[in-house]
């Protein structure tokens, strides 16, 4: 009796799963290829490939296997053990995108929460240049670091147009709240990695390998919040790994859209000042010593 019902799950599993899997990709496909049909910047087949292709793909990199070489090398350690922590950056590092996830949920979710908490209002904005990227450019948006809802207005504004990646901090790996920005296409970056030249490498390799198969990305240079809503100094890390690995003879160019934030008010305003106080600088002082780069303002939140 227990051999026939295993024989019978043993079936289900070879002839009636792969039936349902392969109905269920078909579907999918159709409604990638209805969604691209509306967007203004496709979505990549890099973009929607499994995310253990993508860590095995990002593992075998020459580059990243050259890292891992070096680093055990260095370190004097065997180097089944330098390859299991470079996977364990990979997992740490590679989204898992889901267009289901970030268009049929959160995208609603981040129209929701943007006209609940704001009056959004778009300023000035060059439509003739933007209809003139090539359809196949890698597009980077850089954008000023205001409030934590800049992910959520910047994905609600550009949701008609394209699918955001974003680089997220080590705040947001939690349980779920992971899950959920993985499933959005954001990828984790350690702030403090100076010191750590094999976690560089594969976190360079991914960005740029995402940027050659023309992922939409978007970049905050100042790497933090502003704490007094003066520029800060550009901290070029990811903007270093993009331009660095673009092939100047490659079929695909490198866009980059200025996009300006601007908010009456801030959620974190207090957090804000009094982390401005807490560290000796009164409200509004960071103006003197603030960046030189400058953005076209684009986007106004009211």
């Amino acid at each position: 009796m227990l051999a026939g019902v295993l024989a019978l799950i043993g079936l289900l599993d070879r002839l009636l799963v792969p039936s349902v899997r392969w109905v269920l990709r078909r579907r999918l496909n159709r409604a990638i290829d209805q969604l691209n049909a509306r967007l203004m910047l496709k979505i990549p087949p890099f973009k929607l490939a499994r995310r253990k292709v993508l860590i095995d793909s990002l593992l075998f990199d020459p580059d990243v296997l050259k890292g891992i070489d070096d680093e055990a090398v260095r370190l004097g350690e065997p180097h089944d053990v330098v390859q299991a922590r470079a996977k364990r950056y990979a997992r740490e590092i590679v989204p898992a995108f889901s267009a289901y996830t970030y268009f049929g949920f959160a995208m609603k979710l981040a129209k929701a929460v943007s006209t609940f908490l704001y009056r959004v209002r778009l300023g000035a904005i060059n439509e003739e240049a933007l209809r003139s990227i090539p359809k196949d450019a890698s597009v980077v948006f850089v954008i000023n670091h205001r409030s934590n809802m800049d992910y959520v207005l910047v994905s609600h504004m550009v949701s008609t147009s394209s699918a955001l990646s974003y680089a997220v901090g080590e705040w947001a790996r939690v349980w779920l709240l992971q899950n959920f920005i993985r499933a959005m296409g954001g990828y984790f970056v350690r702030r403090d990695s100076s010191s750590n030249p094999l976690y560089r490498k594969v976190l360079a390799r991914y960005v740029q390998m995402a940027t050659a198969a023309g992922v939409a990305q978007a970049v905050f240079p100042e790497g933090g919040l502003s704490r007094d809503g003066a520029l800060q100094a550009p901290k070029l890390g990811l903007l270093n790994y993009i331009v660095s690995g673009f092939d100047l003879k490659g079929a695909r160019d490198i866009v980059f859209v200025p996009v300006g934030l601007n908010y009456d008010r801030v959620l974190e305003d207090r957090i804000l000042l009094s982390a401005a106080e807490r560290a000796g600088a009164p409200a509004g002082s960071g103006r003197k010593k603030s960046s030189r780069f400058a953005f076209r303002p684009a986007v106004f939140v009211r």
